[in-house]
């Protein structure tokens, strides 16, 4: 490992960036030296601009992409090699265009579910969808994050999210392989019982990666489920700031986009047209008789 490696890797880690991101951002640096075939520290804005170019035009990636290549330059650039420049414009970040995500019904939820062979497989997915996660968020969990005298889950720094009522059951029928077992968490013994079949459930981890169980276009993805839970939220009337609790968003702005998705919300709303006095018909008089 370089010093340069390990300077960045410091940084990171002194930020508290999680360990996907510090992976992400490292191999993102690697390819960039790869390209030139330097270390990255004696290239410049001249080679950074060309590299841009080449991952827009020659590999053609999109957006989402470049940004990611972006952010881990910034940081290396600014933050490690402390270079005095304008980061946003020595290394400018490519628009995403703002795409809505395709959500599934409630119904389109249930029937993917159940196509899920993996007994394993299909209850984490059930736990993004029940509690709003992330993938990420689901197979990190651990019996010390389940309070099941409140019903919560406890998510990455302090946020929590609601816990569905079905889910103890589902994680102890899915841990015990199929025999389903009482679902009530009254007792110590119960919720003990949970925490032994959420150690049991989470060993799924070193398995290889969930397959897709049906194809779809666009392909549904363990994500599609935490859209799906905001959008089905906000239908049932739930409130935009609750969701965004919930969902653990910085922003509102973020959460408030699932508003142009949810239709029931939008095509439930009052046109103020409506609501306006409406006139008085004038009393019309009777013609009089033509002929008698």
């Amino acid at each position: 490992m370089t010093s340069l490696r390990q300077r960045m890797l410091e940084d990171m880690r002194v930020r508290n960036f999680s360990p996907h991101t510090q992976s992400t951002y490292v191999l993102q640096v690697s390819l960039f030296a790869r390209y030139f075939h330097k270390p990255p520290d004696l290239l410049g804005p001249e080679e950074i601009r060309s590299y841009q170019v080449y991952l827009t035009d020659g590999k053609k990636l999109a957006p989402s992409s470049i940004l990611i290549a972006v952010a881990a330059l910034r940081f290396l650039y600014k933050v490690t090699l402390h270079k005095d420049w304008s980061v946003e414009d020595i290394i400018p970040a490519p628009k995403k265009p703002q795409k809505l995500p395709v959500v599934l019904s409630p119904e389109e939820v249930r029937r993917f579910l159940s196509c899920v062979a993996s007994s394993k497989h299909r209850t984490i997915l059930t736990t993004c969808y029940a509690a709003g996660l992330r993938i990420s968020e689901v197979v990190q969990l651990t019996p010390t994050d389940i309070d099941s005298q409140r019903m919560v889950i406890r998510v990455e720094q302090g946020r929590r999210t609601a816990m569905s009522c079905s889910l103890p059951s589902c994680w102890r029928f899915c841990a015990s392989g199929g025999a389903c077992r009482s679902p009530s968490l009254g007792s110590s013994q119960e919720t003990s019982q949970v925490g032994t079949s959420l150690a049991t459930l989470w060993s799924w981890r070193a398995e290889k990666p969930i397959e897709p169980p049906v194809s779809a276009n666009p392909p549904v993805t363990p994500h599609s489920l935490r859209h799906a839970f905001s959008v089905h939220l906000l239908e049932q009337g739930t409130d935009v700031r609750r969701i965004q609790l919930l969902l653990g968003h910085r922003s509102l702005a973020t959460t408030a986009r699932y508003l142009k998705i949810a239709t029931s919300q939008v095509c439930s709303t009052t046109s103020p047209f409506d609501l306006l006095p409406q006139p008085v018909a004038a009393e019309s008089k009777p013609a009089p008789p033509q002929f008698f």
